[in-house]
C-alpha cells in the first residue's frame, strides 16, 4: 500500500469476518454509511472491539466494528443509559443541590448515584411523574467534544465529576493518557460529562420504573463518601415492563434467604459475616449434593485429599495468588509473631487463609517424582476457602467470604488435554441436567491482568475450542474473562425463571506449573511441565445451594429434600405403626419423621405442604391393621389402601433416577 494511503485510511473489521478501508477519522456511523445508507440511517451507536461506544467515536486500524441499530440486542442497553440521565434530570428538578456522580446502564436497567440529597422510595411516584414528563417532552439528546480546560469550568464545584475529569486527564481507570477533549451531553436544561452512546431523544426513552435505593460509596471504597443509589429499569414496552415486574416478583418469592428462614436450612450470624452455618436440614442437602459429587469424581478417576486453610503466603506469591487478590485486599493475611513463634525456625511469617485450593494440590503433585505413566494425576477435595468480599456485596449463600468447592485438579500431558476436559465438560452437562437446568457453555478468554506467555495462553485457548467443538453443541465467547492463570469454560445454567447462573467450570494453567516448577519424566526420559486442569463441577456448596433453593423455591426433588417422608397419625392409637414405618423407611436411607403432635389432621398436613415435604403417609386404624397407608403428596393427591412396601419401593427408583418431582401419584 502507498504511503498516502496508509496515512488516510484504517481497515476495519466487520461482523463477518470480512475488513473493510475507510478514511481517517471515520466515525462508526461513517461505516455504517459506507456498508449502507439504510445502515447509517438505523445506527444509534456501534462498538469498537467489542466495547460499546457512541456513534460519533472514531474507529482505529484493527478495530471490530459492530453497527447498534434499534433491533440490536445492545440497544436496550443504550436506552437505559439514557434512562439514567433522564433520572438525574428528574432529580435535579426537585433536588437542585445533589451532586451527581454516576449513572451506567447495569443488565436489568440502571442507576445513577447521587450525593448531597435526602432521598428515599417515598419519593418515587413524584420521580417517575417528572421522569416520564421529560420522556414526553422528546428532548434532542446532543453530544459535544469539549477540550479539557473548558470541561474543567463546566463541572466546577460538582465534586465527583471534578474527579471523574481529572483521571480522565490524568489517563487513570482505562483513559487514553493522551486525551485532549471529552465528551458531554445535553437534553434541554440537563448536561452531564459522559462518555455515552445515547438514544437520539429522550422520546426514544421506553417504559420506565424505579426499582429500589441503597447506599454506596464514592467508586466502591469505604472511606470515601456515602452516595444515595436510584435503582431504576427501563424496557421498550409496557408490556415488557409487567413482565420483568412480574419475574422479579417472582424472584422474591424464590428468595434463598427466605426460604432459608422458613425451613430452616441455613443461617450468617453477625459473628461469622459472609460464613454460612448449615442446620440440620440444610447438612442434609449438603451431603446429598457431596455424595453426589464424589460418584461424579470416582467416574472421573480423582483421588479425594484434604488441604488445610491455613498457609505461609509464601505458597501464593508463588502461584500468583498473592498479588492478584491482596491488590484489591481479597485475602485474608496477617503477620504472626509472639512468644508461639520463633522466626529463626522459620516461624514468625506473613500466614492467611487459603483463597484457592490449586496452590495446595500442586504441593501434593511436588512432593515426588513423577512418570509420564502417572498422568493425567487427579486430586479432588471440598476445600474451604476465604474471600475478603466488601460487606456490601454479601448476598446470602450467593455472595459469601468463606466458601466450600467441590474443586479438582488434573496434572496432565498436552496431549491428554483434549479428551480430559471433554470428559469433564460431558459430566457437568450430565449433572446439570439431574437439575433440571440447561447448560450453556462459555469459553473465558486472556485477561488484562494475565501471567505468563501470550503464545501459551493461545495454545491453552485453542486446546478448549477444541474440547468444545468436540461436544457438537455450540458456545459463546466472553473476550478477556478468563482467570489471570488461564482461559476457562463456565458452565452457565439457567434456572426456573429464565436467570443464568454460572456453576461448573473447566480452567486450563500453563503458568502454575511452570511457576512451581512442576515436571514429569516422558517416555524418552527428558523432563518436561505438566499442563494444570482446575475444574469445578457445582462450583461452591453455598453458591450452588442458594440456586437450587430458587430454582425450585423450596420444592426440592425426593433425593435432595432434607424431609423426604412424614407420617400423619390419626390418633395416640396408631403412634406404634407410625413409627415402625419410620423405621422401616429409614433403614432404607429415606429421611423420615412422624408428626406425633397434638394438632388436628388438616393442621399437620398445612404445616407438611408449607414445610415442602414431598410425600405425607396418613395413618388411622384401618391403615394399621391392613399394613397399609394413604400417600398424599405436596401437589395435593391422595391414594388410599398404597401397599407400604410397594410405596418404599417406587421411593427407591425415584431417589435412584434422581427424577425433579414426586411422582408416585401420577396419573
Amino acid at each position: 500500500m502507498p504511503m498516502s494511503q496508509q496515512e488516510t485510511s484504517v481497515t476495519v473489521e466487520l461482523p463477518d469476518g470480512s475488513t473493510l478501508d475507510v478514511p481517517s477519522g471515520t466515525t462508526v456511523e461513517g461505516v455504517a454509511y459506507e456498508i449502507g445508507p439504510g445502515l447509517g440511517d438505523d445506527t444509534v451507536a456501534g462498538t469498537l472491539d467489542g466495547e460499546l461506544v457512541a456513534g460519533n467515536e472514531r474507529v482505529y486500524d484493527g478495530a471490530r466494528v459492530e453497527i447498534v441499530t434499534p433491533s440490536a440486542d445492545e440497544y436496550l442497553q443504550v436506552m437505559r443509559h439514557s434512562a439514567a440521565h433522564v433520572l438525574a434530570q428528574a432529580v435535579l428538578r426537585h433536588w437542585p443541590d445533589a451532586k451527581l456522580a454516576t449513572g451506567p446502564p447495569t443488565e436489568d436497567g440502571f442507576y445513577y448515584d447521587f450525593g448531597d440529597i435526602d432521598v428515599d422510595e417515598g419519593d418515587f411516584e413524584v420521580l417517575l411523574d417528572e421522569m416520564e414528563s421529560i420522556v414526553a417532552d422528546d428532548l434532542e439528546i446532543e453530544r459535544e467534544e469539549v477540550p479539557l480546560e473548558e470541561a474543567r469550568e463546566r463541572v466546577a464545584g460538582d465534586p465527583y465529576k471534578e474527579a471523574i475529569l481529572e483521571d480522565l486527564a490524568a489517563g487513570e481507570r482505562g483513559a487514553d493518557d493522551d486525551i485532549e477533549e471529552v465528551s458531554f451531553y445535553t437534553q434541554g436544561e440537563f448536561e452531564d460529562l459522559c462518555a455515552g452512546p445515547h438514544v437520539a431523544s429522550t422520546g426514544q426513552v421506553g417504559a420506565l420504573d424505579l426499582r429500589e435505593i441503597a447506599a454506596t460509596n464514592w467508586r466502591g471504597d469505604e472511606d470515601n463518601d456515602r452516595l444515595t443509589r436510584v435503582y431504576g429499569t427501563a424496557f421498550e414496552s409496557e408490556s415488557d415492563l409487567e413482565d420483568y415486574i412480574e419475574r422479579m416478583a417472582e424472584a422474591e418469592r424464590r428468595d434463598h434467604r427466605r426460604i432459608g428462614r422458613e425451613m430452616d436450612l441455613f443461617s450468617i450470624p453477625d459473628h461469622s459475616p459472609g460464613c454460612v452455618h448449615f442446620h440440620p436440614d440444610g447438612m442434609a442437602i449438603r451431603r446429598e449434593l457431596e455424595d453426589y459429587v464424589r460418584e461424579k469424581n470416582d467416574e472421573l478417576g480423582y483421588e479425594e485429599v484434604w488441604t488445610p486453610e491455613l498457609n505461609k503466603t509464601d505458597l501464593w506469591k508463588t502461584s500468583g495468588h498473592y498479588e492478584h487478590f491482596c491488590e484489591e485486599d481479597e485475602m485474608f493475611h496477617w503477620e504472626q509473631a509472639s512468644a508461639r513463634t520463633d522466626k529463626a525456625e522459620g516461624e514468625g511469617d506473613e500466614y492467611g487463609l487459603k483463597p484457592m485450593n490449586c496452590a495446595n494440590h500442586v504441593h501434593l503433585y511436588q512432593r515426588q517424582r513423577r512418570s509420564y505413566r502417572e498422568l493425567p494425576k487427579r486430586y479432588c477435595e471440598f476445600g474451604t476457602c476465604y474471600r475478603n468480599e466488601r460487606s456490601g456485596e454479601l448476598s446470602g449463600m450467593l455472595r459469601v467470604r468463606g466458601f466450600t468447592q467441590d474443586d479438582g485438579h488434573a496434572f496432565v500431558t498436552r496431549d491428554q488435554i483434549q479428551g480430559e476436559v471433554t470428559r469433564t465438560l460431558k459430566v457437568i452437562d450430565g449433572l446439570l441436567e439431574d437439575f433440571g437446568l440447561d447448560v450453556t457453555f462459555k469459553l473465558e478468554t486472556q485477561p488484562d491482568d494475565s501471567f505468563g506467555d501470550d503464545a501459551l495462553w493461545e495454545r491453552a485457548e485453542d486446546d478448549l475450542r477444541s474440547s468444545l467443538e468436540s461436544l457438537g453443541e455450540g458456545y459463546e465467547v466472553e473476550a478477556g474473562e478468563g482467570a489471570f492463570y488461564g482461559p476457562k469454560i463456565a458452565a452457565d445454567a439457567e434456572d426456573a425463571i429464565g436467570r443464568e447462573w454460572t456453576v461448573g467450570t473447566v480452567q486450563l494453567d500453563f503458568v502454575q506449573p511452570e511457576r512451581f516448577d512442576l515436571n514429569y519424566v516422558g517416555e524418552d526420559n527428558e523432563e518436561y511441565t505438566p499442563v494444570m486442569i482446575h475444574r469445578a463441577l457445582l462450583g461452591t456448596f453455598e453458591r450452588f445451594m442458594g440456586v437450587m433453593i430458587e430454582h425450585f423455591a423450596g420444592r426440592f426433588p425426593l433425593w435432595l429434600a432434607p424431609e423426604q417422608v412424614r407420617v400423619l397419625p390419626l390418633n395416640e392409637d396408631v403412634l406404634g405403626y407410625a413409627h415402625r414405618l419410620k423405621n422401616d423407611f429409614g433403614d432404607d436411607g429415606f429421611r423420615v419423621s412422624v408428626a406425633d403432635g397434638d394438632d388436628t389432621l388438616q393442621r399437620k398436613i398445612r404445616a407438611a405442604h408449607d414445610e415442602n415435604v414431598p410425600y405425607m403417609l396418613i395413618v388411622g386404624p384401618d391403615e394399621a391393621e391392613s399394613g397399609t397407608v394413604s400417600v398424599r403428596d405436596r401437589a395435593e393427591r391422595e391414594a388410599r389402601d398404597v401397599d407400604s412396601d410397594d410405596f418404599r419401593d417406587h421411593l427407591r427408583t425415584e431417589r435412584a433416577e434422581k427424577r425433579l418431582d414426586p411422582d408416585f401419584l401420577d396419573e
